[in-house]
């Protein structure tokens, strides 16, 4: 699949290089066939002409990162999510997988208890038509209860659920998993072996929380939270 990604920048843009680092490598990382273009905004009068929202601007097959309306054009430096003057990677990796178009995508971790199947769950009800989600681990155990319940919570039914290990998805769709994301932060997280596009989105395991059982949830809630702002612009494609 064509695949063109695209970074515009003002000449003295103080986050042009760290940008570019950033492109140069999560495509080497995602899709190394793909093409960039490096553009210079050199005045007010070509931000409008590009539609250039400020600097650093970053499009994926001509969609900026995030989203068909960034802002008007200017010729600025640009803000991205938590205020940063570099777009995060996770958001470049999602469009960057969006744009290629996985048909089967699999989240892995080591329990295939909480991240992952918060995850699978997330995708599933975002996923378009004919995409296939699933979940597994190195070590399964089973799916926890404050998982199920951050899912109910947004709406979204757990029960047919379960946790798997990484052996039974490779036996049984190996060649047809084309999207793997692993979601291990403080543990190694589980090795997939065949053919795919692969990110890592290191988030903290919401089941090593200690207290209440409201404090735990709380600690699943911000993942499943974290877990839907990263998978919007990795599934909002029509089908």
């Amino acid at each position: 699949m064509s695949l063109r990604v695209e970074l515009l920048v003002t000449p003295d843009c103080p986050h042009a290089e760290a940008a570019e680092q950033l492109v140069q490598g999560t495509v080497a990382q995602l899709a190394p066939d793909a093409e960039i273009i490096r553009t210079v905004v050199r005045n007010p009068a070509e931000a409008d002409e590009l539609a250039f929202p400020g600097s650093p601007t970053v499009r994926v097959n001509g969609e900026d990162l995030e989203g068909s309306d960034p802002g008007p054009p200017a010729y600025a430096c640009r803000r991205y999510q938590d205020g940063e003057g570099v777009p995060p990677e996770w958001l470049l990796e999602a469009r960057i997988l969006r744009a290629l178009a996985p048909r089967h995508l699999l989240f892995l971790c080591v329990a295939n208890s909480a991240r992952s199947q918060m995850a699978e769950g997330i995708a599933r009800s975002l996923a378009p038509e004919g995409v296939r989600v699933s979940s597994a681990g190195s070590a399964p155990s089973r799916v926890t209860r404050f998982a199920a319940r951050a899912l109910e919570e947004i709406g979204i039914d757990p029960s047919g659920q379960r946790a798997k290990g990484i052996d039974e998805i490779r036996e049984a769709d190996g060649p047809e998993v084309d999207a793997v994301v692993t979601l291990c932060a403080e543990e190694v997280c589980p090795a997939w072996l065949g053919k795919a596009y692969r990110a890592h989105w290191p988030l903290p395991d919401p089941a090593a929380a200690a207290g209440s059982d409201e404090a735990i949830m709380d600690s699943f809630r911000r993942v499943r939270d974290e877990l839907r702002r990263r998978l919007g612009p990795l599934l909002d494609r029509p089908p």
